[in-house]
């Protein structure tokens, strides 16, 4: 198959994908932003032509630059793993004939309130919600559901410039500091755990799929400098309970939404009202998930992926060995990297269940705390046992300091 695949040098992992599909068997063709003079020579050996074009987010350039591939090859597939990727992807696929995920369904995973609106039609439990384009539409929705409220952008990814109010005033805040936005989408606030539900499916069946848990939720995470947060894979998915609902979840949102063949990110919450459905992207995660699902399960999930796209099927299953997770550690102020406490004490600690670290020097700069999990320094780790993963983690959280000014 000739695959093209868009954006294979930005961000980091982002190779990982024509990597994978060179090792199946594809021929990838590359489109991105970078002059190929600047990709390294194995990058390079993964691709067997290379398009540039000024932004991936242009639909005139990507279909023109892949109209010019279609001059030279027959195109079987056009991928792309990034959610900025993924509407343009969609119409080029559309405009040009080419298989994938459609525009349609491209909007829905996009679309927070349509999302919801049509998962609600075919049972899926999801917070009240509705979209609005004038503050009047919002005060309403208060009236009617009450606080706490969540608002954010209506293709919005992870907790990007998303808002808890609880009450009129704090309401009125969050709408003067969304005024750029023409449209947002207001939610009620679902009380609970939060956590997310990663599939890779074929044909809109569900064939290699990962639960994790966030600790503590998103929203707190992103906001709360003092927090050292996680989110952990659980090698306990096969065990029945929420994790059978969770999935009996994720092939209904596949049907409703017209997934097809792709990876798929969902988010959502369990507490007293039961399992409810957050969102979706019709994509990979992000903050390297798929790295821990590797090291969690003795596989490649880039080449399961790559298999699902290439020969419509996945040969590699997850061992469920290992739980695996990373946790974040802040600076405790931003500026300068001055140094670090603990590290050594986990080292000797926990040095043997340690995957990789990722520890910036004194002097470098740091990042905002909503930046996320990767921001600033962070530590991921795996252990046969959940909980006992779970205790390192909170360990390594009291333990390690970072200091910044």
């Amino acid at each position: 198959m000739n695959i093209v695949f868009v954006e294979p040098h930005f961000p980091r992992n982002q190779r990982e994908f024509p990597r994978a599909l060179a090792s199946v068997g594809a021929n990838v063709i590359g489109i991105g932003e970078t002059p190929w003079d600047y990709l390294d020579d194995q990058l390079k050996s993964w691709l067997v032509h290379y398009e540039q074009v000024g932004s991936v987010t242009d639909r005139q350039a990507m279909t023109a630059a892949v109209r010019k591939v279609q001059g030279m090859v027959w195109v079987d597939r056009l991928e792309s793993t990034i959610e900025a990727h993924q509407m343009v992807a969609a119409q080029v696929r559309e405009d040009l004939g080419i298989p994938g995920t459609s525009v349609r369904t491209t909007w829905l995973c996009r679309d927070k309130p349509s999302m919801k609106d049509a998962l609600r039609k075919v049972g899926v439990p999801t917070a009240a919600s509705t979209g609005a384009d004038h503050a009047d539409l919002v005060w309403e929705f208060a009236r009617s559901h009450g606080y706490p409220l969540i608002l954010k952008p209506r293709d919005a990814a992870g907790a990007a410039d998303t808002i808890r109010v609880d009450n009129d005033e704090e309401l009125k805040s969050a709408l003067n500091a969304m005024g750029n936005y023409r449209s947002i989408a207001v939610e009620e606030f679902i009380e609970g755990h939060e956590g997310f539900y990663d599939t890779v499916s074929v044909d809109g069946n569900i064939h290699l799929d990962f639960a994790s848990h966030y600790y503590p939720g998103v929203l707190e995470a992103m906001r709360t400098r003092w927090i050292s947060p996680q989110f952990v894979t659980t090698n306990r998915i096969d065990g029945g309970g929420l994790y059978d609902e969770i999935r009996e979840m994720g092939e209904r949102v596949n049907r409703a939404l017209g997934i097809g063949t792709s990876a798929t990110h969902m988010e959502w919450f369990y507490g007293p009202k039961g399992l409810k459905f957050s969102e979706i992207g019709c994509r990979p995660p992000g903050v390297g998930c798929w790295d821990l699902y590797n090291a969690a399960n003795d596989m490649d999930v880039y080449a399961a992926w790559a298999e699902a796209i290439v020969h419509g099927g996945i040969s590699r299953r997850p061992s469920r060995s290992h739980a695996a997770g990373i946790i974040a550690l802040r600076p405790d102020q931003d500026g300068q990297i001055k140094g670090y406490s603990g590290l050594q004490d986990i080292e000797n600690r926990y040095g043997r269940w340690i995957i990789d670290a990722h520890i910036p020097p004194q002097g470098h700069g740091t990042q905002s705390v909503t930046a996320g999990f990767m921001a600033n320094a962070w530590i991921r780790m795996k252990h046969p046992d959940y909980d006992q993963l779970r205790e390192m983690l909170d360990d390594v959280g009291r333990t390690v300091h970072v200091y910044a000014g």
